[in-house]
């Protein structure tokens, strides 16, 4: 009798050990599920945070050559409106150049006219009128 009670104690001890690894052997599957759902769930932000990443470089990248190309374009606009304003400078410089030699030329004309009409004064009318 002590002998069954013996066997029995160990087979229950036997059930036990082998629920307790197979309870264990359980508890480690779940655990690697577990962390593997979590890297998993990690590994979806960081894989998110790195295109938001290389789309904003990229995005960066295109701003600054537009930058670039604005300023370019910049710098001949204002190369165009200074030849365009020395162009209008030249064109008022020579309105007002002719119109000084204009006066010139009607002051010249008045003194001939004035110089003429004296001289027919003082000499009288000449024969051929």
């Amino acid at each position: 009798m002590l002998s069954s009670i013996v066997k029995e104690h160990q087979s229950k001890q036997h059930a036990r050990k082998e629920l307790q690894e197979q309870k264990r052997k359980e508890a480690i599957q779940a655990a690697n599920n577990l962390t593997q759902a979590l890297v998993d769930h990690l590994n979806v932000g960081v894989a998110q945070a790195y295109l938001n990443q290389k789309k904003l470089d990229a995005e960066a990248k295109q701003l600054q050559q537009s930058a670039t190309t604005f300023a370019k374009q910049t710098h001949s606009w204002l190369t165009l409106v200074e030849s365009f304003s020395s162009a209008l400078k030249e064109i008022g410089d020579a309105e007002n150049w002719a119109r000084s030699i204009e006066g010139d030329m009607r002051t010249i004309a008045t003194a001939l006219e004035y110089s003429y009409k004296a001289t027919q004064e003082v000499h009288g009318p000449t024969p051929n009128q």
